[in-house]
């Protein structure tokens, strides 16, 4: 039975922590803007085999957003480490909630902080030239950007429940995050990619993330809108189930 109330205070206490410790966000933005400042100033002017009229800048772009979904929605479960630490996550274990609840409570919390971060490289690339076809294409990148997040925090939350060691979280994480980032087309098209490594791609949620926001933001994609908002929705709920299961059988308690 999910509670409300719980979802809404572990939700709260996210914002909480993410407006006292601003510097976080601005840390986590430092990358995505790198590679969208040296990359879109590197191949703006390529064309993109395939792909004819598009520039590399509206291609990179929402590649560029799915990998601040999956980095900062990823490490989001280092938290549950730093809670267990300081002995608040035994303080919401033997809470009369279910784990559904706690397990939405932070992937509601992470996924707000993760879309904040996907808008704002939204804005800010439109320096570099990128342009969004409209306020409707604004509202399903935001879906998407929402199922990405939810998708893969509740991943990290799958790895935080089993692991003790903060540093040893981080390389686990770094181990994973990489290859689902370079197989989801972010950078390039899936379509140059040897037919062995496509199908590894196509085995990737978070190609099907890049790929709806390049459908929603820039108008062209690879797959159906429908096919990739199904994979995403699938791949969020089996995460949030697998999850609380994860918490039920960890042995923080």
């Amino acid at each position: 039975m999910i509670n409300p109330v719980a979802v809404y205070v572990l939700w709260l206490r996210e914002m909480k922590r993410l407006l006292r410790a601003r510097s976080r966000m601005v840390g986590t933005l430092a990358m995505p803007l790198f590679f969208l400042a040296f990359l879109g100033m590197g191949f703006g002017r390529m064309s993109i085999p395939g792909l004819d009229g598009i520039d590399y800048v509206t291609f990179l772009v929402p590649g560029i957003v799915g990998m601040t979904m999956l980095f900062t929605s990823m490490f989001a479960g280092i938290s549950v480490l730093w809670d267990r630490e300081f002995g608040f996550l035994k303080e919401i274990m033997v809470a009369p909630v279910s784990r559904i609840s706690i397990v939405l409570g932070r992937i509601a919390g992470g996924a707000t902080s993760s879309v904040l971060q996907g808008i704002l490289i939204l804005v800010i690339s439109t320096v570099a030239g990128f342009r969004i076809s409209g306020a409707a294409a604004l509202l399903l990148s935001v879906l998407i950007m929402l199922l990405t997040s939810a998708a893969f925090i509740g991943l990290g939350l799958i790895f935080a429940s089993r692991m003790r060691d903060i540093h040893g979280f981080s390389m686990i994480i770094n181990f994973v995050i990489f290859p689902l980032f370079f197989l989801s087309g972010a950078l390039f098209p899936l379509e140059n990619l040897p037919t062995w490594i496509r199908f590894l791609s196509y085995l990737d949620p978070l190609t099907y993330g890049v790929d709806g926001l390049r459908g929603s933001l820039a108008g062209f994609s690879s797959f159906p809108i429908t096919l990739n908002l199904g994979v995403l929705l699938i791949f969020s709920l089996a995460m949030l189930f697998l999850g609380a299961y994860s918490f039920e059988r960890s042995e923080s308690v």
